[in-house]
């Protein structure tokens, strides 16, 4: 657990013995941010801040969606990052914030196995570096939470600028007919789809919790402008995340189009070649026997029978060439 205090012009760490005190301050706010979830944590949570049971449990447990809880003194919010996996699986990386009224909590919420500790830091560590550095002097817990979101929107812009080049990759590959293994490729062009649709649904649930807070203005003072912008930013991410989406789904009908065309003039050239053998096939089977296998080959009968079989596949063959079917 980190416990930081955040005046205009210093950051200072603290301990967790020293929260009461800091939360008696009015010269700064209280940050503190819990990447692991412990027992040390879950009593700070219900015995310092005396939080809700309930928003207390969905920080030890995992949230499947984003929500908002909208208390006396405090506002709880669930959100998620994207992590890139093996194969194109997109983890659910998980954010909880108390943001109350001199001090933000975020919680990193349980992890996937497969997920590094560190891709659930990414937003935190940025946010404190532009700290450390001077760039930002968060003056109210809505102001430092607008800059924890505003680097989660820059993550989500990343994942899905990451994307987009993979389906530019994809496109110029499907345009130029360089293409290996049919049915690799089009497994990556779904794996690459469904890695915009997480984006895309991330995005519109977010913004959906945001479009809530915005409605009943949660924060009736300088912060509600700072609900409003991320409002902004989840419905812009979501209209690129669309748009690729379906610029994708775009070169997925093409290329299936493309095969498909080729499936079906094969699929009439064997037809043809169906056609033009079956009457060969239809007079040896009444002559053949007959013909050869007898007391003796009746050769002339024979070379009568096979003229008749080339020129009932010759006209065959023409009346086709003449149809355009071949």
């Amino acid at each position: 657990m980190d416990i930081r205090f955040l005046s205009p012009t210093t950051v200072t760490p603290h301990s967790p013995d020293e929260l009461a005190a800091l939360l008696g301050r009015d010269d700064g706010l209280v940050w503190v941010d819990i990447p692991t979830w412990d027992a040390e944590a879950e009593r700070v949570l219900t015995d310092v801040f005396k939080l809700h049971p309930l928003a207390v449990r969905d920080c030890r447990e995992r949230n499947t969606v984003p929500k908002v809880h909208v208390y006396a003194d405090h506002v709880f919010v669930v959100l998620h990052a994207p992590e890139l996996g093996a194969r194109g699986h997109v983890h659910y990386v998980e954010l909880d914030q108390f943001i109350g009224r001199n001090y933000l909590i975020t919680v990193h919420g349980p992890l996937n196995p497969a997920v590094s500790p560190d891709a659930a830091m990414i937003e935190v560590r940025a946010v404190l570096a532009r700290i450390e550095s001077g760039r930002l002097r968060p003056t109210s817990p809505q102001r430092l939470s607008h800059a924890i979101v505003s680097a989660l929107t820059a993550r989500l812009r990343n994942h899905t600028a990451a994307l987009t080049r993979e389906v530019w990759s994809l496109e110029q590959r499907v345009t130029a007919g360089q293409l290996e293994d049919p049915e690799e490729f089009l497994e990556e062009m779904f794996r690459t789809r469904h890695g915009l649709l997480s984006a895309r649904t991330m995005c519109a649930l977010s913004r959906e919790v945001y479009g809530r807070m915005a409605t009943i203005a949660v924060f009736r003072d300088t912060g509600q402008s700072y609900v409003e912008d991320i409002v902004d930013q989840f419905d812009r991410l979501r209209a690129m995340a669309d748009a690729q989406k379906d610029y994708l789904q775009g070169t997925i009908e093409f290329y299936q189009a493309r095969t498909n065309t080729k499936m079906t003039i094969a699929a009439e050239r064997l037809t043809v070649i169906a056609a033009i053998t079956l009457p060969i096939t239809a007079l040896s089977s009444i002559l053949g026997m007959n013909v050869i296998v007898s007391e003796r080959s009746h050769f002339g009968f024979l070379m009568m029978a096979l003229a008749v079989m080339l020129a009932m596949s010759t006209a065959l063959l023409v009346w086709v060439r003449r149809k355009g079917w071949w």
